[in-house]
């Protein structure tokens, strides 16, 4: 008989005082996960993997052939708008992060994507896949595309890149959760489901509250509404991936809340949760294809290392056994020094940042140079990593 929360939820006097008697319903919550997808994966798991990616493009673009009632039930309810979806607000907080340029990549990079791996049970779908250490760059292209694709205008509306983006995802984990679970090595008394409703719910929090945190500390604020827009937008993106409405924020202020609740009854990093960190802010040494590239790489990894201290901190750095740098020292001074986060993005040679043009051209420029010719597929992978 299972816990009546795993193991990893970990609810300390500190946030009983913090959160009250909501701490304690967050834990069998780490059980759940998404039922429709879920439904939808069981059926075409029986496919070949062209054959389930070709029914799944069939569903979502209205192609000729057969399509499995389940797959075709959680199409039909992707399709469906809750009444508080406003499309205005979703291209406003589109446009305000695109906005913020390089600053927002070096926030999701250093930031977002750090704090993910932060937490032991909630990496190890990623560990069990292998692709995040193994194929690091293609994978953090695929995930800058899909950044690019949700802030576009209108591009969440049914039937357009970022909606079937979205339901592809969602399809996406719940074939990794479903082969996690059919793992040995998955401990669903320790772990919780994989890709369970409180860490979807936490990775929309990553792509909102945290980006807003962290452009704060950089010195470049998103302000006033637009704040609110942002969330407002992944609040849209996290209903699509299958997150239960109880946990959808509706302000900056309960984003803020959940995810200091999901932090402070977490577990600290282990050594998957260094190594993928490790694999993340080196990523550009694997991804340089000159000479040119690796030494803008190699530049880069103490900036990334000290942008990641500087953003979650040195007690977590130090768990997470991120080295100390110099250049560590002056990121602070970035909010107190007017158009400090500009000089940062001029430093680092990358366009002006501010605008939406600007913003505009420098994902492109990121998506291009890491998917390298190759489409974003979102695909459901083949299978989890051997051995």
């Amino acid at each position: 008989m299972l816990p009546e929360s795993p193991s990893r939820f970990v609810l300390t006097t500190d946030a009983r005082a913090r959160f009250g008697e909501r701490a304690g319903r967050l834990g069998p919550r780490f059980y759940d996960g998404d039922p429709l997808a879920d439904a939808a994966i069981a059926a075409l798991r029986p496919l070949t993997h062209a054959d389930r990616t070709a029914m799944v493009d069939r569903a979502l673009r209205g192609g000729e052939g057969p399509v499995f009632d389940e797959l075709r039930a959680l199409v039909r309810a992707c399709e469906k708008l809750p009444f508080w979806v406003d499309f205005d607000r979703i291209n406003r907080g589109g446009s305000a992060f695109l906005r913020s340029g390089i600053l927002g990549g070096l926030v999701l990079g250093a930031y977002a994507l750090t704090a993910s791996y932060c937490s032991p049970a909630g990496n190890k779908p990623l560990v069990l896949s292998g692709r995040l250490e193994e194929e690091t760059p293609r994978r953090l292209a695929e995930t800058s595309r899909y950044v690019q694709l949700v802030s576009q205008t209108d591009a969440l509306r049914p039937g357009r890149d970022g909606w079937i983006a979205s339901v592809k995802v969602r399809l996406m984990h719940a074939s990794v959760r479903a082969m996690a679970l059919a793992s040995p090595k998955w401990n669903l008394a320790a772990w919780g489901t994989p890709i369970n409703q409180p860490d979807s719910a936490g990775t929309g929090l990553l792509f909102s509250w945290v980006v807003l945190d962290g452009l704060d500390k950089l010195g470049f604020s998103i302000e006033g509404e637009a704040r609110e827009d942002l969330i407002h937008l992944w609040r849209y993106v996290s209903y699509l991936l299958g997150v239960d409405d109880d946990l959808l924020c509706t302000s900056e202020r309960e984003a803020k809340n959940l995810w200091e609740l999901l932090a402070t009854t977490q577990q600290g990093p282990d050594e998957d949760s260094r190594r993928l960190v490790r694999a993340l802010l080196e990523s550009g040494r694997k991804a340089a294809r000159s000479d040119v590239e690796r030494a803008r790489a190699e530049r880069m990894v103490p900036v990334s290392y000290a942008l990641s201290r500087y953003f979650i901190g040195d007690e977590m750095a130090d768990a997470l056994a991120l080295p100390r740098t110099g250049i560590g020292r002056a990121l602070p001074l970035l909010k107190r020094v007017r158009s400090g986060a500009r000089l940062l993005a001029k430093g680092l040679g990358a366009l002006p940042v501010g605008t939406a043009d600007a913003g505009a051209r420098y994902w492109q420029f990121v998506v291009e140079q890491g998917l390298r010719g190759m489409p974003a597929e979102f695909s459901m992978p083949a299978s989890l990593r051997a051995g």
